[in-house]
């Protein structure tokens, strides 16, 4: 059964996008041992995730991302508006091991979503991502982010260091920061924040969605990657 298309939009007064772009945040890094004790805003730490790509805009800690293929990140649109792209990929610590590599092109959907090819080939596993039918309402999937861990203000200061994870369950589809597709879902034990934005959906193992907005309390929108399959595929083959 596929999520149903379009539900009115969510509240543009209380969901906002979850990347970290204004001046005061921007000014504030996050110290690598001041960082708050709850994951995403609830959850748990993520146990694996060798797909997941920590995304920094001109060197500060910006958004969450996948990778795709050995040379394509996959993220959210309102993410790579900074420019000055680089990725930290295949660690659940965003300051150490993995590879990192800079972007080098950006491509842009209309809906929000970005993808980014690497300045070179990264070996690894890589997000499978859905098709049509791969996720449906009343579905518990998991979220993955780097993001805030608690309604902290500025949200820089406290991101997490390491991947989190939380359940969420899929109620509906809905529209995301730019009108797109995306698939809703309500707040199961933790709630995607700033710095989740970017990050995947995953319905059993495979990516359906993309971070987009979040109200930080119960709801939360991720952009439909079953919905812009082909687009992906035009752009970076898979």
């Amino acid at each position: 059964m596929r999520t149903p298309r379009l539900v009115p939009a969510l509240v543009a007064a209380v969901i906002s996008v979850l990347a970290l772009f204004t001046p005061a945040a921007l000014a504030a890094p996050v110290p690598p041992g001041g960082l708050g004790p709850q994951p995403i805003i609830g959850g748990g730490n993520a146990s694996s995730g060798p797909w997941a790509a920590r995304l920094y805009s001109n060197g500060q800690e910006t958004c969450s991302a996948t990778i795709i293929a050995p040379t394509w990140i996959l993220t959210a649109r309102h993410c790579v508006s900074g420019g000055g792209l680089s990725f930290r990929i295949g660690s659940l610590d965003q300051y150490g091991g993995g590879t990192l590599a800079n972007g080098v092109q950006t491509y842009t959907h209309g809906a929000d979503l970005a993808l980014v090819r690497l300045d070179r080939s990264v070996p690894g596993t890589y997000a499978s991502l859905g098709l049509p039918g791969t996720v449906r309402v009343g579905q518990s999937v998991q979220v993955y982010g780097w993001g805030a861990t608690s309604r902290c203000g500025s949200e820089i200061n406290c991101q997490s260091r390491y991947l989190k994870v939380a359940d969420v369950t899929v109620t509906s589809g809905c529209s995301d920061a730019y009108g797109g597709s995306a698939i809703c879902a309500y707040r199961g034990n933790g709630i995607t924040a700033g710095g989740d934005s970017g990050g995947p959906m995953m319905a059993n193992g495979v990516q359906v969605g993309v971070a987009s907005t979040s109200d930080r309390q119960t709801t939360t929108a991720y952009t439909n990657v079953t919905a812009y399959r082909s687009w992906i595929q035009s752009v970076a083959g898979v």
